[in-house]
C-alpha cells in the first residue's frame, strides 16, 4: 500500500470512529433531557428515574468486555456497524407505543449497542495509526464530548415543539444514517490481518492495572465535582440559568482539554502531563470552594480543561500497555472509567450526606491527588522516550 493511500485510510478510519464515538455519546446524555418527560408521563420518582437511566448506563458499561470478546472475529469496521444498528433498534423500541416496559426494555438494547462502540471504535483506531495512536485516539476522544454537547442540546430544542416518541424516533435516523455512511467511509480492515498484526506487536509490558486504576480514580474526580457544582453555584448566590452557564463553562473547558492533552502528551510525557493536571485540577476544586460567583465562572473553563484532557493522555497509553490485546485492554479500561463514574457520585454524596458538601468536594480533590503517586509508579513500564525522560526528570 503507497503511503498517500495508507494516510488516506488512516483519516477515514479515524473519521468513522469519531463519528461513531459523538452520536453514541450523544444517545448517553441525551437521555437526561427526556427525564422530565418520562418522570411526567409515567409518574415517576426521582430513584425510578435513577433506576431507568441505570439501564442503559449498566448494560453499556457491563458489556464492553463480553462484547468485545464475542466479536473479536469481527473486523472493527463491522462491529461499528452492528453497534449503531443495535443502539438505533433500541430507540426505535423506545419510539413504539409500548408503554413503561418498551421504554425499558428498548434503554437496555440501546445499551448493549453503545457497549460494542467503545473498544472497538478505540481498536480500529490503534490498529490504523499504530504506534502514532495517541494523538489520533485524543481526536476520537474529543468526538465524543463534541457528541454530548450537540446531541442532547437537539432533543432539549425539539422537545419543545414535538412530542418525544418522535425524536427518538429521529436519534433512530441519525443512527441509521451514521451505518450507511460507515459502509462508504470505513475501509475494510479483516480480522485476520488484526490479529497477525496483534500477533507481531505482541509484548509483555506491565502497569496495565496501574493505568486501569488511574482511569477510574480520574473520572471519580470528574463526576464527583460535577455532582456538587450545581449546589455550589446555588450556595454562592446563583440561579438556574446561571447553574447552567457554569455547566457550559465546565464543559467546553473539558472538549477543549480533550482536544490539546493527546499532543501535550507526546511533548511532555505521560507522567509528567498528569502529574500537572491532577495538581491543578485539585487546586482549582478547592479554589472554588473559597470564591466569589464571578471568580468561579472564570475558573471553570480551566478546571474543565484538566479535568477532563488527562482522560485523552490515559486513554492514548491503553495501546503501549495492552500486552498486544489491545480490543481487550481497551474493553477493561472502559469498563473501569464507566463503573467509577457511576458509583463515585453515590459515595461522594454519602461522604457529604454524613458531613458537609465541603467535605464532599475536598474528597473529589483529594481523589485526584491520590493519582500522582500512582502515575509515579507506571512511569517505570512505559517505554516510549519521552515517557522515560520524564520519569527521571
Amino acid at each position: 500500500m503507497s503511503h498517500s493511500s495508507r494516510w488516506t485510510n488512516q483519516r477515514r478510519s479515524l473519521v468513522g470512529a469519531s463519528l461513531t464515538h459523538a452520536l453514541h455519546d450523544g444517545y448517553t446524555d441525551a437521555l437526561y433531557a427526556f427525564m422530565p418527560v418520562w418522570q411526567a408521563q409515567f409518574g415517576l420518582s426521582y430513584a425510578a428515574l435513577a433506576v431507568i437511566r441505570a439501564l442503559y448506563y449498566a448494560t453499556m458499561g457491563g458489556l464492553q468486555l463480553p462484547a468485545d470478546r464475542l466479536l473479536r472475529s469481527w473486523s472493527p469496521r463491522a462491529a461499528l456497524i452492528l453497534s449503531t444498528a443495535i443502539a438505533a433498534t433500541g430507540l426505535m423500541i423506545m419510539a413504539l407505543p409500548l408503554g413503561l416496559a418498551g421504554l425499558c426494555v428498548g434503554l437496555v438494547v440501546a445499551g448493549i449497542g453503545s457497549s460494542i462502540q467503545h473498544p472497538r471504535a478505540s481498536m480500529l483506531v490503534t490498529d490504523s495509526y499504530g504506534g502514532a495512536a495517541r494523538r489520533p485516539l485524543g481526536i476520537y476522544n474529543f468526538a465524543g464530548d463534541l457528541g454530548k454537547a450537540v446531541l442532547p442540546a437537539l432533543v432539549a430544542v425539539l422537545l419543545t415543539v414535538m412530542a418525544w416518541r418522535p425524536v427518538l424516533g429521529l436519534m433512530a435516523m441519525l443512527g441509521i444514517g451514521l451505518i450507511f455512511t460507515l459502509v462508504r467511509l470505513v475501509p475494510t480492515v479483516s480480522a485476520a490481518t488484526e490479529n497477525k498484526r496483534q500477533a507481531t506487536i505482541r509484548r509483555q509490558r506491565g502497569g496495565f492495572h496501574i493505568l486501569t486504576v488511574i482511569g477510574g480514580f480520574d473520572t471519580a474526580t470528574r463526576m464527583g465535582y460535577l455532582l456538587f457544582l450545581p449546589f455550589l453555584v446555588q450556595g454562592q448566590g446563583g440561579g438556574l440559568p446561571t447553574v447552567g452557564v457554569a455547566l457550559a463553562l465546565l464543559f467546553t473547558g473539558g472538549a477543549f482539554g480533550k482536544a490539546v492533552f493527546g499532543s501535550l502528551g507526546e511533548r511532555l510525557g505521560v507522567v509528567r502531563t498528569v502529574m500537572m493536571a491532577e495538581a491543578t485540577t485539585a487546586s482549582l476544586i478547592v479554589a472554588t470552594l473559597f470564591t466569589p460567583l464571578p471568580m468561579t465562572l472564570i475558573l471553570l473553563p480551566l478546571l474543565g480543561v484538566v479535568l477532563n484532557g488527562t482522560s485523552s493522555v490515559l486513554y492514548g497509553t491503553v495501546p503501549e500497555l495492552s500486552d498486544g490485546d489491545t480490543g481487550r485492554a481497551f474493553a477493561i479500561f472502559y469498563t473501569s472509567v464507566i463503573g467509577s463514574g457511576g458509583l463515585a457520585p453515590i459515595l461522594y454524596g454519602a461522604i457529604a450526606d454524613h458531613s458537609s458538601r465541603t467535605v464532599g468536594l475536598l474528597a473529589a480533590a483529594a481523589t485526584a491527588i491520590l493519582i500522582i503517586p500512582l502515575v509515579l509508579a507506571l512511569g517505570p513500564h512505559l517505554r516510549s522516550p519521552t515517557a522515560k525522560a520524564t520519569t527521571v526528570a
